[in-house]
């Protein structure tokens, strides 16, 4: 299994499972974060070497005092390490280090960026993510939140922007979604080890995620998602990427934070207005009224930050035949028109029973082909022919 892994190694990461070991060692010391990993790695050219220093060597260098540079020199926790890395053989994950050149580019460039991350999935070279997205937003969306994370998501993922999320429920499940049936690429950042899914009921999506995208962390195998994990976690959400999405939060958690962050980092925010009376949309409603973020109301509004400006899209559904659809579907969009029609019409012209009306509406609401107002009033985004 080991030689298994220095294979794995020596084939595609100019870091040394030797290094590897050593990073692991130095992460687990106590008063020992990826800042400090950084900086002794700088100071004594390899993180092997750091560990190898003495004690009053490494005293004094970035504020260590006496007690951590002891800790780092007397480590012992060597079994702890091969157990981090047979763990991460087992789920098929690897370790990416600053200093490899598939680390997100767009993360060395944050302050305190990770010394290393965990990936499972498809692990592209640090450039080709360089034009990549975070779309965040709330855990409790509104079906209008989802959807336009979804659309979002998918227009961007199709014009080949990788899409950076949570794998939280709410938005950014449906971005995630969004651009794995767009067939684009999108990653999730997580707040526990990258072999803990949170949540345990997007174990399936994660697994979808890695057949394209990828899972990242800087938590150790095993570690769980702990609340303290979140705020730190949305910093590399928002370091990897050029600029955030914010699609619908309250006025206080962790889209907010990770918008905050992102301004730090001198990336663009945008935004995405919802209604007024809506307490989900305070959050990002406030963002654009303190100029914290560019108003969006279409993803036209975000091509050109990504050199996409002639690559408008058209929306979705813009020329659909009718035709190329289900049966079921086909029957729900010949009961509407472009003005709203009660769900209890709808069922009576098209004889579905309500929940199967309501599923099949969604599938048009995510093709972007039929539109829901209050009420459980829908209507065809377009006159079709």
């Amino acid at each position: 299994m080991i030689e298994a892994m220095e294979r794995t190694v020596r084939d595609h990461n100019p870091v040394t499972l030797a290094e590897q070991r050593a990073l692991i060692a130095l992460s687990l010391v106590d008063g020992v974060g990826s800042g400090r990993i950084g900086k002794l790695v700088e100071a004594f050219g390899s993180a092997q070497a750091a560990l190898e220093a003495s004690p009053d060597e490494i005293a004094g260098l970035f504020g260590i005092g006496m007690q951590t540079a002891l800790a780092i020199a007397r480590f012992d926790g060597h079994d702890e390490v091969e157990r981090q890395i047979d763990r991460a053989h087992r789920i098929g994950a690897q370790m990416i280090s600053r200093w490899d050149d598939r680390y997100p580019v767009l993360l060395r460039e944050i302050f305190d960026p990770p010394a290393f991350l965990w990936v499972r999935g498809v692990l592209e070279n640090g450039e080709q993510d360089r034009r990549s997205i975070a779309i965040v937003g709330t855990r409790r969306a509104t079906e209008y939140g989802k959807h336009a994370a979804h659309e979002f998501a998918a227009m961007l993922a199709g014009l080949g922007v990788t899409v950076v999320s949570g794998l939280a429920y709410g938005v950014d499940a449906a971005a995630h979604r969004g651009a794995i049936e767009a067939g684009g690429r999108t990653v999730a950042v997580l707040g526990s080890g990258v072999d803990r899914i949170y949540p345990d009921r997007h174990r399936r999506l994660a697994d979808e995620m890695t057949e394209r995208g990828a899972l990242f962390s800087e938590y150790p195998m095993g570690e769980k998602p702990d609340g303290p994990n979140f705020p730190r976690r949305n910093r590399v959400i928002s370091g990897m990427t050029k600029g955030t999405l914010v699609v619908e939060a309250y006025e206080e958690g962790g889209a907010l934070i990770t918008a905050r962050l992102a301004v730090e980092q001198n990336r663009d925010v945008f935004a995405v207005p919802g209604p007024i009376y809506n307490k989900s949309s305070h959050g990002a409603n406030a963002l654009i009224r303190e100029s914290a973020a560019k108003l969006v109301q279409s993803v036209d509004d975000i091509l050109d930050e990504f050199g996409l400006g002639g690559s408008r899209v058209a929306p979705r559904g813009e020329g659909l035949d009718i035709a190329q659809l289900p049966a079921e579907e086909r029957l729900i969009c010949q009961a509407l028109t472009t003005d709203p029609t009660h769900i209890d019409l709808i069922c009576a012209r098209t004889g579905l029973d309500p929940a199967a009306a309501l599923v099949y509406l969604l599938n048009l609401e995510f093709k972007g082909i039929v539109r829901q107002m209050a009420g459980r009033q829908f209507f065809l985004s377009q006159a079709l022919p």
